[in-house]
């Protein structure tokens, strides 16, 4: 599904224009990002979380070399499903 998709999904659903429903969804998308760019988690009750992790530094291989490469620590974005989620890909 595309984000075009989506937008059309929930305007059908909500029964609103395709512009009002690419506003809300970016908008969603917009405060999703700033809460983990503070370091805050994102908790939908049923859907998920989105959350922040560090990641260590690490050793690596440049796959075509094959050469040993030091990969730094970092964050990342991370999802967590939720129970309702898992349960509906079961």
């Amino acid at each position: 599904m595309t984000k075009a998709d989506l937008v059309s999904k929930i305007a059908d659903d909500a029964g609103v224009t395709k512009a009002t429903a690419e506003k809300a969804l970016n908008s969603f998308m917009d405060a999703v990002v700033a809460a983990l760019a503070k370091g805050d988690k994102v908790t939908l009750v049923g859907f998920g979380t989105f959350s922040v992790v560090k990641r260590a530094q690490r050793e690596g291989r440049n796959p075509r070399t094959g050469a040993t490469l030091v990969i730094k620590a970092s964050k990342v974005a991370k999802f967590k499903p939720g129970n309702k989620m898992k349960d509906a890909v079961k």
